[in-house]
C-alpha cells in the first residue's frame, strides 16, 4: 500500500482525466440508445405504424453503440500511450 499523498493526488488525477475523457460523447450515446429504444416501442405499438420506424430506431440504436465503442476504444488506446508513471 502507497501512502505518499502526492502519489495519491497524481493517480486520482490520471484517473479523473480517463474518467473525463469523451463525456458528452458518452452522454450522447445514452440520449442515442434511449431514443433508439423509444421509436422501436412507438413503432411497434403503434396501429399503422411505417415500416421504416423500426428500422430506424434500429439504426440510432447501433449507432449509438458505435459512439460507446469508439469512446472505449479512444480511452483504451490514451491509457496504453499515456500510462501512470508512479
Amino acid at each position: 500500500m502507497i501512502d505518499d499523498p502526492d502519489y495519491i493526488k497524481r493517480r486520482i488525477a490520471y484517473v479523473d482525466t480517463v474518467r473525463s475523457m469523451h463525456k458528452n460523447k458518452r452522454a450522447a450515446g445514452l440520449i442515442g440508445c434511449l431514443l433508439g429504444v423509444i421509436i422501436l416501442a412507438w413503432a411497434r405499438f403503434r396501429d399503422g405504424a411505417p415500416h421504416w420506424e423500426l428500422w430506424a430506431g434500429l439504426v440510432v440504436i447501433a449507432i449509438s453503440w458505435l459512439l460507446f465503442i469508439y469512446v472505449i476504444v479512444d480511452r483504451t488506446r490514451y491509457v496504453r500511450s499515456h500510462p501512470f508513471e508512479s
